[in-house]
């Protein structure tokens, strides 16, 4: 069953770790996969989290295509028509950089921000570089492997297809969450159990914290803090 608009709002309130920490509970075979494990430079660190289905596609920057102006042409608009496929679903495009290193030239910056943002997306997380960080759009995410100043030959590869970012492997479609700490695929079958499990981890939190930020600390009352933590459910 696909999320509702406002299960992703809620899930929009909470940042990528809680996330993380919540489906650890509601599909603990995931605890060590599907999310992202190398930082980002994050474009705009005060924005807070974006949830969105993926639009994936590979890049190239350090050699010219091989296919023709015209082709080039057209597979750019395809690709956008795929990007802008289902109006009013919230987007979050991730670009594999095939490149070797990865970066050589820019897929993002001013102008490229502003058309997604308008085709409904909210971000962008990649392997590759971004350039233009006075000039983006406003409230667009980037989180990007670094940033560098041209764009050199970058041109679409494919869009549609699995791709690996920071290793995190997302196929279109997917529901990705991000914020200034990474991303993390939520399968579709656990999102309408996230509420529940985020409000449980905040209940088994708060006598650990409680304790901990209290005068007079030890650490017997942090085990009896532990101990009180265990006991809910």
């Amino acid at each position: 069953m696909m999320p509702s608009p406002e299960l992703l709002a809620r899930l929009s309130r909470v940042d990528t770790p809680t996330i993380c920490n919540a489906l650890e509970l509601v599909v603990p075979e995931r605890r060590a996969k599907g999310f992202t494990i190398r930082p980002f430079v994050v474009a705009q660190p005060e924005l807070g989290p974006i949830v969105g289905f993926a639009r994936t596609a590979t890049i190239r920057a350090r050699e010219p295509t091989s296919r023709s102006a015209a082709a080039m042409k057209a597979l750019r608009l395809d690709y956008y028509r795929y990007v802008a496929a289902v109006p009013g679903t919230p987007t979050v495009v991730v670009i594999q950089d095939l490149d070797d290193p990865p970066g050589f030239g820019a897929f993002w910056g001013e102008v490229n921000t502003a058309v997604h943002k308008g085709l409904g997306c909210l971000g962008c997380i990649t392997n590759g570089s971004i350039r233009d960080l006075a000039s983006l759009a406003p409230g667009f995410q980037l989180l990007a492997g670094s940033v560098g100043p041209s764009h050199a030959w970058v041109h679409v590869e494919a869009f549609g297809v699995d791709v690996e970012v920071h290793g995190m492997s997302v196929r279109h479609g997917d529901l990705v969450h991000a914020d200034r700490h990474g991303a993390v695929v939520i399968p579709l079958e656990a999102a309408e159990r996230l509420p529940e499990a985020i409000e449980l981890c905040a209940r088994r939190e708060a006598p650990i914290l409680t304790a901990a930020r209290a005068p007079g600390f030890t650490v017997e009352k942090l085990a009896a803090a532990w101990a009180e933590a265990e006991d809910i459910h």
